[in-house]
């Protein structure tokens, strides 16, 4: 038998985290001062928002991968670009549409593939360094639960935004006349969190410097 892993992270360089940091603190600033509906935006980034201090302030103790660290900057570049000109009308967004042939601006599908895409790395990296989970089908199972659990909350709070403010809530929905939206929202979240298990759980194992240690059983009698 095996103890639970012992998982300690290879972060990023000094150079990469102000990096990371300067290009998302740049982008937030100036999607601010260019934001078509400063409420939107406030609804969209406020996990940007959030996420910086609380990451400054844990980081001498609990510093994230590299892998992770990057993640993260480009879902917040997703989010930032998201709340600067709502999702249904994101330049990006209308680039995907007309490249691919779709019907819609896509941006608030990028988002939902993202909101599981990432945080199912960082979901991956919590169980594996504060809980005795190990490596195997429920650790898999575990984080594409929390990564649907999540994105089922942010459809309840896109609920109660719409419950609170009503027609002015309508770009923070992002539906564009879709019924099944938020059955879409989920979906490609459940996705991007399959995906991402898929494509970064070795790389990301090998960023956590995982050593398991044997334990000794004593001889019977």
């Amino acid at each position: 038998m095996t103890a639970p892993s012992h998982a300690i992270a290879v972060p990023p360089t000094r150079f990469e985290r102000f990096f990371l940091l300067a290009v998302v603190a740049i982008a937030l600033a100036w999607s601010l001062a260019i934001a078509r509906d400063r409420m939107t935006w406030l609804l969209e980034v406020v996990w940007v928002i959030a996420a910086l201090p609380l990451l400054a302030w844990r980081w001498s103790s609990f510093p994230l991968t590299r892998l992770l660290c990057w993640l993260l900057a480009a879902h917040a570049l997703v989010l930032i670009h998201g709340g600067t000109y709502t999702y249904a009308q994101t330049p990006l967004g209308f680039w995907l549409r007309d490249l691919f042939g779709f019907e819609r601006n896509p941006w608030d599908r990028v988002g939902h593939l993202m909101q599981g895409f990432v945080p199912a790395i960082l979901a991956r990296e919590l169980l594996l360094r504060l809980t005795p989970l190990r490596r195997g089908g429920w650790l898999v199972y575990l984080v594409l639960a929390a990564c649907l659990s999540f994105s089922a909350l942010f459809e309840l709070f896109e609920w109660w935004a719409a419950l609170a403010f009503g027609a002015e809530a309508d770009a923070f929905l992002a539906t564009q006349g879709d019924v099944w939206d938020t059955q879409w929202d989920m979906f490609l979240c459940l996705l991007g969190a399959i995906a991402s298990l898929l494509l970064w759980s070795r790389l990301h194992d090998r960023q956590l410097g995982t050593c398991v240690v044997p334990v000794r059983h004593r001889p019977a009698g």
